[in-house]
């Protein structure tokens, strides 16, 4: 399956020595998984979240000095644990969940359309006043109905204009990256999707405001406050937006989550209005082979941004997952897949160059076709890589078998 992405190669190797952190979140009272959760290392820009199974994996440079490591979860106290050079092994956390306390916060329903508009005019105070650098690792899988068909995985870099701007001049390119497929001729299918590395751009709302939060697109949504929730210690405004005019493409539904005290947009939590499937199609679907039936269900997307050590607001984690469904003409049967795209900043530097135009990572090219197959067991070497599941772990077994 061939999706809606580039590749552009450039090795980085580092011998910098560093001490890695792995680890286990849960949720104290139950036991359960914590995903998504942020791990940070106090006065730097390493960082890192929790998969589907609650893990982690954390290298920091040992040139890098660090005395703590802060553990935080949307809806739950923060936890700091003492760092130990030369690192720590299935370290297991478990967070207390946070109750926010109504009276001391609020005393009336908010203006969540005033909340909005506050949020947007303090982006410029909010977040990066300088041009950066991100480095990033991007995951993309493939599953056709239950099993994987396609695992690529890639460590890419991010040139993001200050917030000030827009978003036209931002860029990605591919440092390194390796994937595996399925040797089955019926498990590909010639489709292209949104997707890539480079939804760290177009997913980011607050740069990238015509998806959400330009003028025009605010006006097509109704907004109601939710509720109040805790991230890392601070009070978050919750309001929900839904679309209440139609128009020719498709709108979203969702949440989004603004800091009381900053005004900082700090996650977006949402999905594509599936009311109109001719119009899901066009925001998701760039190609497909004549004669192929293709009906999408769902299109999901998760934000989240963390306020750096400089006090400004930087973009942290994305998270798409697009289910779909196709079928060729005079066939019985549909076959429905699952596309999730997820990419997490693992660190940022300010710069003065933007990625060069002929190693841009494209629209038009695939991941799949450009990157190494897996193989070597330290092919990250010293990058930050977000952790594999147990699932994922034994696709990747399983299809190395088949070869």
């Amino acid at each position: 399956m061939a999706f809606c992405c580039s590749f552009s190669l450039s090795a980085q190797i580092s011998e910098e020595t560093y001490s890695v952190i792995r680890g286990y979140i849960v949720d104290k009272t139950n036991e359960d998984p914590l995903i998504y959760a942020n791990i940070s290392v106090p006065h730097t820009n390493i960082g890192m979240v929790t998969n589907d199974d609650g893990k982690f994996l954390l290298k920091i440079p040992d040139s890098v000095a660090v005395k703590e490591i802060i553990v935080s979860h949307i809806g739950y106290k923060s936890f700091s644990f003492s760092f130990q050079k030369g690192g720590i092994e299935d370290i297991r956390i478990g967070l207390i969940p946070a109750v926010t306390r109504l009276k001391e916060i609020i005393v009336s329903v908010p203006d969540v359309r005033e909340i909005l508009n506050e949020a947007i005019l303090k982006i410029k105070d909010n977040y990066s006043n300088t041009d950066n650098i991100l480095t990033g690792f991007y995951r993309e899988t493939i599953k056709k109905r239950n099993h994987y068909i396609s695992i690529s995985e890639a460590v890419a870099g991010v040139y993001k204009q200050k917030y000030i701007l827009g978003g036209d001049e931002d860029r990605a390119e591919v440092y390194k990256g390796r994937r595996i497929l399925s040797q089955k001729k019926n498990d590909t299918l010639s489709v292209k999707l949104l997707g890539g590395p480079n939804i760290a751009i177009y997913a980011d709302i607050v740069k990238n405001r015509e998806l959400l939060l330009s003028p025009d697109m605010l006006d097509k949504y109704s907004y109601s406050f939710e509720r109040i929730i805790s991230i890392d210690k601070r009070p978050q405004y919750v309001i929900v937006f839904v679309p209440h005019v139609t128009t020719p493409y498709a709108l979203y539904i969702g949440e989004l989550y603004i800091d009381k005290e900053s005004q900082a947009i700090t996650r977006a939590i949402f999905h594509l209005d599936m009311g109109d499937k001719n119009k899901a199609t066009e925001v998701i679907l760039k190609k497909k082979p004549r004669g192929l039936h293709f009906d999408p269900l769902n299109v999901d997307f998760i934000v989240t941004y963390e306020t750096g050590s400089d006090g400004r607001t930087y973009l942290r984690y994305i998270r798409n997952e697009i289910y779909f469904k196709c079928d060729w003409k005079r066939h019985l049967f549909s076959t429905k897949y699952d596309v999730t795209s997820e990419m997490v900043i693992t660190d940022y530097k300010k710069t003065d160059r933007r990625i060069p135009w002929r190693r841009t990572f494209r629209s038009y090219q695939s991941l799949t076709d450009k990157v190494e197959d897996f193989g070597d067991p330290d092919f990250w070497e010293d990058y930050n890589i977000l952790e594999p599941t147990e699932t994922l772990d034994k696709a990747v077994n399983k299809l190395k078998k088949k070869r």
